[in-house]
């Protein structure tokens, strides 16, 4: 069974030209618990993805896949 795409923190690294090291230092996070974010294998709490939204300059919702089409 494939791993569900909860959130588009990779995504909005790469549009932003920041790198997973980036955020991790920013976040006082270590590179693999931001590497585990960025890939879905674990979620960031609601906290923490607002912590995120400010750094990355973007609405919190931007951060989550849509569960619409």
């Amino acid at each position: 069974m494939s791993k569900l795409r909860l959130n588009r923190i990779k995504v909005l690294l790469v549009e932003k030209n920041l790198t997973s090291k980036d955020l991790a230092k920013h976040m006082d996070k270590t590179e693999s618990t931001v590497s585990r974010w960025c890939t879905n294998e674990v979620q960031p709490s609601v906290e923490t993805l607002y912590a995120i939204s400010v750094f990355l300059k973007v609405d919190i919702r931007e951060l989550l896949v849509s569960t619409t089409s």
